[in-house]
Order: structure tokens, then sequence, then C-alpha cells
């Protein structure tokens, strides 16, 4: 695995997050015939929170982003892109395991919402996620306060 490190956004970030989301979603949203070229960055641009987002880097470069944001019940894992040619490298994974920790010791619930079909659902499941309800476009998945640790396996969806 790549030495990596994440920095808390800024604005400036925002393009360079929404071309990313663009790259990193189209085939799954090609697929389930939701793809616009214009749509798929303007809605990062229109929910982009810098204060509940960090920038991952890989040598010091931008590499991904993810965003943790605080909900009534919970925290929603959002907009958590990594760059195509870095995914599989286990920096998903340790990025994930780091922002899962935080939230354990806080006693935070975790959700999530994944595109139908997407391979992330794999990494979300490695790491304690279940799936709570789905629809023709997402899958809704939600993961109790210190479930999945590495080394521990998950538990089966009901």
């Amino acid at each position: 695995m790549a030495d990596w490190a994440i920095r808390q956004a800024s604005v400036s970030d925002v393009e360079a997050v929404a071309e990313l989301r663009a790259v990193v979603l189209r085939a799954d949203l090609e697929r389930l015939g939701r793809y616009d070229e214009q749509r798929v960055r303007q809605r990062l641009r229109d929910g982009f929170d810098p204060a509940h987002t960090w920038v991952i880097e890989v040598g010091g470069a931008f590499a991904g982003c993810v965003a943790l944001r605080p909900d009534e019940d919970a925290h929603w894992l959002e907009h958590f892109y990594l760059a195509p040619q870095l995914q599989g490298s286990g920096i998903g994974s340790g990025v994930l395991r780091e922002l899962l920790e935080r939230c354990d010791r806080r006693g935070v619930l975790v959700r999530l919402n994944v595109l139908q079909g997407s391979a992330a659902q794999r990494l979300y499941e490695r790491h304690g996620f279940t799936v709570e309800t789905e629809d023709a476009v997402d899958v809704f998945m939600r993961r109790p306060i210190g479930v999945g640790r590495p080394g521990e396996a998950s538990p089966s969806v009901p």
C-alpha cells in the first residue's frame, strides 16, 4: 500500500473533487442509465462542504476524497472517491478504517448509500456495513458502532 495522508478539504478543492467524482462514478451511472456529464459534477458542487470533507493525498498529490457528514442519529459517509489507478491498493480500506475508528471512539453509527451494482459495496461489507434498504438506483447501508473492525468477520446480512 502506498503512503497516504488525509487533510481537511478547502473550498479550492471542489473542482478536483467534482472531476474525480465524474470519472469514478461514470461506469456505474452509465450502467444505470443515469450519467449526465454536467449533472454528475454539479451535484457535487452543490453539496460540497469542506468542513466535513477530507482530501486523500498520495505522495503529496491529490488522490481522492471522503466526507463524513453528521446527521441526527448517525454520520453519513459520502463522496468517497479514489483515483482509479489507486483503487485496490489498500488505500481506500486504510482511509475507511481510520474514519470508522474515529466514529467508534465517539459512539457514532455510520450510514452510506452506494450505487446498485457498484464494486464499492464489497469494501463496505468487509468493514461491517449491512444493507438496510435499496431501490432501483441506490443501496442504503449502515454500520453499527464497533462492528467490522480489522480481523473481525463482518456480520451477515439479515
